[in-house]
């Protein structure tokens, strides 16, 4: 696992991917998985029935830090591991709602399918 400059996520790369890598400000679609470290349980996946690829623009917060700041550098294809502890998370209150507990930490598989 890699660190990120300033960050206590984590990241590893699972499978290389070509092309421009994402930067910050630009839109994105990827596949995500993400799982409770505590529990290992699933607790979303764009992969599962019914869901659907997700889209968000890098770098500027639309989504949680770690996966924010984890995901830049992206390219085309590639496959990254993002190991997420929970104040770069959803922090002291978790996220009930989706199975996360307080303070848990998160781990997520991203593929990165396209930069707009």
């Amino acid at each position: 696992m890699q660190s990120l400059p300033g960050l206590k996520t984590t990241k590893q790369t699972l499978k290389a991917g070509a092309g421009a890598a994402l930067g910050k400000g630009q839109t994105c679609t990827v596949h995500a998985t993400g799982v409770v470290q505590q529990t290992g349980k699933k607790f979303w996946s764009t992969k599962d029935p019914g869901q659907q690829p997700f889209t968000f623009t890098a770098g500027v917060g639309q989504v949680i830090k770690g996966w924010d700041q984890g995901c830049l550098g992206m390219q085309i294809g590639e496959e990254r591991k993002l190991l997420i502890p929970a104040e770069e998370g959803y922090g002291d209150a978790g996220f009930p709602a989706w199975g996360i507990p307080p303070k848990g930490g998160l781990d997520f598989t991203i593929e990165l399918l396209s930069i707009a």
